[in-house]
């Protein structure tokens, strides 16, 4: 298990906000903050297991579709509960980041800390870029992350 924090965006740059993970990452990966992994990902839950095995915290950042207003930052830490279902259902693979913590769960292969944070998507049509209220939100997490991991 290192010391270090791993953040890992998820997401697909050519659905809208639904590349919000991905655009986190790639502005934290530009910071080069000490200790600090990022890694950009797709979201399919087999590669998750192996990006996160044994690291002791993670960060996860991917767009969500709860009904909440767009660009709502929610936060979850992983524990003994399943994952809401608004953490499950914007996936494009079969088995996504809710089914990843789940086996993880299952496999005692959870990180020891698991933070999901999910920004409320608005446009997932084919399109580059971010809408405007997923833009700011995005913003606003990395200030947040850059906050709590005390860099």
């Amino acid at each position: 298990m290192t010391s270090e924090v791993l953040v890992i965006g998820i997401g697909n740059l050519f659905r809208g906000d639904d590349g919000v993970g991905l655009i986190v990452a790639q502005k934290l990966r530009a910071l080069a903050l000490p200790g600090v992994i990022v890694l950009e990902q797709s979201g399919e839950g087999t590669a998750l297991l192996e990006a996160w095995a044994g690291a002791g915290r993670v960060i996860v950042v991917d767009a969500v579709s709860s009904g909440s207003q767009p660009g709502t930052i929610h936060c979850l830490e992983v524990g003994d509960q399943p994952l809401p279902a608004h953490f499950s259902g914007g996936s494009t693979h079969a088995f996504g980041l809710a089914e990843a913590v789940e086996l993880a769960r299952q496999l005692d292969r959870l990180p020891a800390q698991l933070t999901i944070f999910g920004i409320e998507g608005q446009d997932y049509d084919l399109a580059s870029g971010l809408s405007p209220e997923v833009e700011t939100a995005a913003g606003k997490l990395i200030a947040q992350i850059i906050q709590e991991l005390g860099k």
